[in-house]
């Protein structure tokens, strides 16, 4: 195939960008009254469970934010965005009020003293849990704050003081007595204003031949004011703070990352962020050092000091060769755990193992201990005594996962294979081993003489089916001492609190149920209601919901969800338009790709993106559709990404226009990022659809050529799959109305803002009906309810438009 496009028409279309295109002056809009008394609910609260399950702490947030609150001031540095007046994240989270449940009564109560107008984040139990700390974020800065569980009372314990910029900003001490706290230092100078400097010279970057395959990260360093910038305000003072706000100094000022102490408390890891920095890679790669200090601040030992990585191996399983994953052993006082590569880190290079895992005990004087070698690449290891720990690794390009029962004592001697099998296959996934909390308040393998347990999603052909197996550790085998048995809700076990009485704790749904948690005993077959949130969306049970199965031409099996409008008669099958939303992924088995992970007791959960909304205007949705992308054995996926995409787009169409439900020509389809660009795809190489809607995607891939999504092979190793592939350089075959949206801050690798732009340019160019619509402020995914509310509306009325009041020609 001749990928070198027309160059005069290229030209031309890059000429036609430079025009001034049609603008629309328009305030923020409101969506139609049947979407917006959908769109405009409360969510749930967030639930914090103790480990003994007595007590639940709920934290109550807001569906959005304000246009206001995202137009603060916000600077992007070395991957970060930090509002420099607060000195914490720009764009996180934060929730206004909190209660704590009673579990054995039932009875919620409010919290005495919280601050006015609160915007709590950074949550963080005690070692006893017996309080929770918190940040309350002001105009000037956050705060420390304490919530006492037995008294129901909050109080601040330090004043808006806290440098939260990046990492935690605290930690409990050991002895739950105090915090160890990074506070913004004395010494801080002004950061510098860019509009104001006056550059000295030109910004070079350099490579001396080295290869530096990075993907395309946002908000990175770009001169000599950036870097001042960010080293000011990631700079922190360590002090340790009491509960009655006493403050003492710990350490001087420095670019402190992070911290952790040892279980026994002995010993505490710092590290921080070092010279020089990086203009191509985000501060996660930046040079650390790891270094060991003594609760009175003394260091001990530098334990390892790592430089800048820019130059990596090429590959999804490429790591660096030097240490790496720095954890404490969570069943030992003070032993530290870390990772090497065997392979240089470079998964081209063919070796029997890829990692190893070490270990030092404090002092940390002797000769590092091997525990094991991996396979593959070193995923985590579950800790439970000298004797028995589970180790997980990984291969992403087979999508081979592995658990193996080892003796963390034997040094090297390989473990029991417990499990290895396909990521991808959920029907096999054997569940995750169950933990429980040790002496030191960290959780290790919950081990019943000689057995562990384990806790799995249970999904089946027939369903999920969620379960609890007790495994043996000598002879290999597995009991089965709980299944669910609902048939008309759906439940997820989320954690133990004591699996030897049978007491863990399970959410429970359905269709027409706001998921709920509950205390259950699975031996006894008891059951105690934790949360009780009421469906905020009652209007949808009166929408038919169901799952429905389907085949590709060449076999693969398909699933989606389908919606009918509200109050839709089946008897008379009317035809109504269709709104398919989805999203592709790869696979490297169809078998595995064919999976039904999905239920059709799920609740009918609406979020800003959802399609769903479009039930309450009168078209059918087909959800969560399946896309699969397959490559078996040595084909990649992306070596048939159009004709599977056009086949998986077919297929369900054909599927629900058989069910004799809708007019198959007014149908749309959707997406948010890849699945933008999918949406974009599928109308230029097909006509199945009436019209589409791309929010935020990527549309040209060469100009992502260091790999993409699942795509590991750079551009000039498969130019053929990189122009296939994107809509941009088929811009010319676009006949049917796009949609495009996207946040005018977007920092998503790859998604930048002008994806959609010089889309939008080319379409507009080649005479294609389209509209571009930059939401401002927002980033990858979109937060303020300005913004979401008129994204609504204008898929509203694209659908209205070019879908349900479709002109035939």
């Amino acid at each position: 195939m001749n990928i070198r496009i027309s160059f005069s028409v290229l030209f031309n279309v890059l000429i036609m960008s430079f025009l001034t295109y049609g603008q629309s002056s328009l305030d923020y809009q409101m969506p139609h009254s049947d979407i917006l008394k959908l769109a405009d609910v409360s969510p749930a609260p967030l639930v914090r469970i103790n480990a003994s399950g007595t007590t639940a702490v709920l934290f109550f947030r807001s569906n959005y934010k304000s246009i206001e609150e995202l137009s603060g001031e916000e600077l992007r540095l070395g991957g970060l965005r930090i509002n420099p007046a607060t000195n914490s994240p720009s764009r996180e989270t934060s929730y206004h009020d909190i209660k704590i449940t009673d579990v054995n009564l039932g009875k919620t109560h409010d919290v005495i003293g919280l601050p006015e107008k609160p915007k709590i984040a950074r949550i963080q139990w005690n070692n006893a849990q017996t309080k929770i700390a918190f940040t309350h974020t002001t105009d000037s800065g956050n705060e420390l704050w304490v919530l006492d569980l037995a008294t129901r009372t909050a109080s601040k314990i330090m004043d808006a003081r806290l440098n939260c910029n990046i990492g935690s900003p605290f930690v409990w001490t050991p002895d739950d007595n105090a915090l160890l706290v990074k506070l913004l230092p004395s010494d801080r100078k002004p950061l510098i204003e860019r509009s104001r400097s006056i550059p000295s010279g030109p910004v070079i970057s350099q490579n001396d031949g080295q290869k530096a395959q990075n993907r395309t990260y946002q908000d990175l360093l770009r001169n000599k004011e950036d870097e001042a910038n960010f080293e000011q305000l990631v700079r922190s003072e360590l002090h340790t703070v009491s509960l009655t706000g006493e403050s003492k100094f710990w350490k001087a000022t420095d670019m402190y990352a992070g911290f952790s102490y040892s279980p026994d408390g002995n010993y505490l890891m710092v590290t921080t962020i070092e010279r020089p920095f990086s203009y191509i890679v985000p501060v996660s790669r930046f040079p650390m050092a790891f270094r060991m200090y003594d609760p009175a601040g003394n260091m001990i030992k530098e334990i390892a000091k790592n430089p800048l990585m820019e130059e990596m191996p090429k590959g999804f399983m490429a790591v660096s060769k030097l240490p790496r994953s720095f954890q404490w052993r969570s069943d030992k006082p003070a032993t530290l755990v870390w990772v090497e590569a065997l392979d240089g880190g470079d998964p081209e290079q063919k070796v029997d193992f890829r990692d190893a895992v070490y270990e030092q005990r404090a002092p940390f004087t002797e000769t590092p201990r091997l525990i094991v070698k991996t396979k593959d690449r070193f995923a985590s290891i579950i800790w439970g005594n000298d004797e028995l720990a589970v180790l997980n690794d990984y291969w992403w390009n087979t999508r081979m996962q592995r658990a193996t029962v080892i003796n963390p004592s034997q040094n090297e001697k390989p473990g029991v294979v417990f499990w290895e099998g396909s990521s991808d296959d959920k029907y096999a996934d054997p569940g995750d081993f169950v933990t429980a909390r040790n002496q030191f308040g960290n959780y290790v393998l919950e081990i019943d003489k000689g057995s562990l347990y384990l806790m799995g999603d249970g999904f089946t052909p027939k369903g999920k089916f969620p379960f609890v197996d007790k495994y043996e550790i000598k002879s290999q085998k597995k009991k089965r001492i709980y299944e669910s048995k609902y048939t008309d809700k759906l439940e997820t076990l989320l954690s133990a609190i004591d699996i030897k009485k049978g007491i863990i704790l399970t959410r429970l749904e359905s269709k027409n149920e706001y998921p709920n948690i509950y205390l259950a005993n699975i031996l006894k077959n008891e059951i105690k209601p934790i949360t009780q949130n009421p469906n905020p969306f009652e209007i949808l049970n009166q929408v038919h919901k169901e799952v429905i199965t389907y085949k590709r031409p060449d076999g693969v099996e398909l699933s989606a969800t389908l919606y009918l409008p509200v109050g839709y008669d089946r008897t008379k099958k009317e035809k109504v338009p269709m709104l398919m939303w989805a999203y592709p992924k790869e696979f490297k088995d169809k078998d595995n790709a064919g999976q039904v992970t999905t239920s059709p007791n799920e609740f009918t959960f609406l979020y800003y993106g959802s399609p769903i909304y479009w039930v309450a205007r009168g078209y059918a949705v087909l959800d969560d559709a399946s896309f699969p992308i397959i490559g078996e054995g040595d084909k990649e996926p992306n070596d048939n990404f159009i004709e599977q995409l056009v086949a998986n787009a077919k297929a369900a169409i054909d599927a629900v226009d058989a069910m004799g439900y809708i007019d198959r020509n007014r149908v749309a389809v959707g997406g948010h990022s890849y699945g933008a660009f999918m949406t974009a795809n599928l109308l230029t190489h097909s006509n199945l659809f009436a019209a589409g809607i791309a929010r935020s995607g990527a549309y040209n891939r060469t100009l992502t050529p260091f790999g993409f999504q699942s795509e590991e092979r750079n551009y000039w190793e498969a130019p053929e799959v990189y122009h296939d592939m994107s809509p941009f350089t088929h811009a010319d075959k676009m006949k049917t109305p796009l949609l495009l949206i996207h946040g005018e801050d977007d920092n998503n690798s790859g998604t930048f803002p002008m994806q959609s732009e010089r889309y939008f340019n080319a379409l507009k160019g080649l005479g294609a009906t389209t509209r571009y619509v930059v939401l401002p402020k927002e980033s990858h995914g979109y937060s303020a309810k300005e913004s979401i509310m008129h994204m609504l509306w204008e898929q509203d009325q694209w659908l209205e438009k070019y879908v349900k009041n479709r002109i035939l020609p």
